[in-house]
């Protein structure tokens, strides 16, 4: 590495964990993995400092970055976004930009220009227009949203389970799961059972595989789930294509959608129908390589 190559530094910050990189030229220099416990995205200054501690501690000691980009989780609207920035540049004497962490997945597939979609614990979709300007759909969270991500399967998936109750119908494979991953006795507990929990995403979230496993076994209930999400995610891209943003390719990342092929599969027919020429990429690089190239852009 030699003195005078910018040094420049991407960070991804999800839901769970922080990702890291810093190059100069082709040379990684850092590659730092950690929890994002800590991170507070609506104290524009707490959050500068939990990121500026992080590169800190990451990169070689007296090194400083020439640009530095993040992608980060729950960054939510442009002002957001925009204070955070602001509070950063007081820490570093370099350009900087902050987006939220969907909008790191055209960029670390390579593209100009396109969607990114996350389906993983929530599920969001953003984009940007013409003139630049960044238009974000979804990601409303598990209590009133977040459809065909892992929070929102589980949560149609109780209400489908207890309105077969309703009609009469018996537990099937379905209901049963959910009843024992509840820990619950019958099927009306389980509204208390979703009421209670601290953290809906997470504790919701966590009881996805149950929906997968009742349509593997031939839940008709959960498979419904399943399309239901599939379409749910599929309607996110409509609504950005006809807000003016470019869909020719919808970059695909979260862990439900991706390790989940029959969400996977349910969204692509959705999407075949629903909007038709968008070409459905499901992302290969980890989004940190996103927000490195926003750094590189900065130079």
């Amino acid at each position: 590495m030699q003195d005078f190559t910018p040094l420049v530094v991407g960070i991804d910050v999800g839901g769970t964990k922080t990702h890291l990189r810093a190059y100069a030229g082709d040379d990684l220099v850092a590659d730092h993995i950690r929890t994002s416990s800590g991170w507070r995205p609506h104290d524009p200054v707490a959050a500068a400092g939990w990121l500026a501690t992080l590169v800190s501690g990451a990169l070689p000691r007296g090194v400083r970055p020439a640009a530095l980009s993040v992608g980060g989780h729950a960054c939510e609207t442009p002002r957001q976004c925009a204070q955070i920035r602001t509070a950063l540049q007081l820490h570093f004497d370099a350009p900087a930009s902050v987006v939220g962490d969907a909008e790191l997945l055209v960029p670390a597939a390579g593209l100009d220009k396109g969607v990114g979609l996350v389906a993983g614990t929530g599920s969001v979709a953003v984009g940007r227009l013409a003139d630049g300007t960044s238009v974000q759909v979804g990601g409303w969270g598990a209590v009133l949203g977040d459809e065909g991500g892992s929070a929102g399967l589980v949560r149609e998936a109780a209400r489908a389970v207890w309105a077969a109750h309703d009609l009469g119908e018996e537990p099937d494979a379905l209901a049963l799961g959910l009843i024992d991953a509840f820990q619950v006795p019958e099927v009306p507990a389980l509204g208390a059972a979703l009421e209670s929990a601290k953290s809906p995403s997470a504790d919701w979230g966590r009881h996805a595989p149950v929906v997968f496993a009742a349509a593997e076994a031939g839940s008709p209930l959960a498979r419904a789930v399943i399309d239901e999400g599939g379409r749910s995610l599929a309607a996110l891209v409509g609504q950005l294509a006809a807000r003016g943003v470019p869909v020719d390719d919808v970059v695909i990342a979260g862990s439900t959608i991706l390790a989940q092929s029959g969400l996977y599969d349910a969204f692509t027919a959705a999407l075949a129908d629903s909007v038709p020429g968008a070409r459905p990429r499901p992302l290969e690089a980890p989004p940190v390589e996103g927000a490195v190239a926003l750094a590189r852009s900065l130079l």
